[in-house]
């Protein structure tokens, strides 16, 4: 048992099932506003983690470098 991973795929998938169940737990004692709460701060959320990671994945232009001549 000492040699047992932590962190893996299968831990993650479980503790966001415990986080899908205590949603349902407080929607199911709150009520249909609760609801409305969690989904619009879940949409919030994915658009600002979306635009974030759009930002970031864009790259800045490179400047034109100036070239100097010399007159005749």
């Amino acid at each position: 048992m000492s040699c047992r991973r932590h962190g893996g795929k299968t831990t993650i998938a479980l503790w966001m099932l415990v986080a899908a169940a205590d949603v349902a737990i407080i929607v199911a004692s709150t009520g249909l506003v609760a609801l409305m709460l969690v989904l619009t701060i879940l949409a919030v959320t994915v658009t600002a983690g979306v635009f974030a990671a759009r930002s970031l994945g864009r790259r800045d232009p490179e400047p034109v470098k100036a070239v100097m001549r010399r007159r005749a």
